[in-house]
């Protein structure tokens, strides 16, 4: 696992953050706010990441109040932004 090449960046990368993801200040990673109806909705959410993040093996920082959730994605294993984080924050955009 590698951090996101300059050319990853600017191809994989920009998208996200033009769908309201942004760069994490003084730190290689992306973060994103959600809100929903409700708490129920915001935990359903959660429910469905955390079981997609467990089968990739790449789990988030994350922050919920009632219906509010905040994640930050980065990957430990290459100290910044990878793949995993892409195809994580996508599938989140996705639900």
């Amino acid at each position: 696992m590698s951090t996101l090449s300059d050319s990853q960046r600017r191809t994989l990368l920009q998208p996200l953050l033009t769908s309201g993801w942004t760069v994490v200040e003084n730190r290689d990673a992306i973060t994103k706010k959600y809100e929903f109806s409700d708490f129920n909705q915001a935990f359903g959410f959660m429910t469905r990441v955390a079981l997609k993040a467990d089968k990739m093996d790449h789990h988030p920082e994350w922050f919920n109040v009632y219906n509010r959730v905040e994640i930050t994605l980065s990957t430990h294993d290459c100290g910044g932004l990878s793949t995993r984080d892409i195809d994580l924050a996508l599938f989140c955009d996705s639900l």
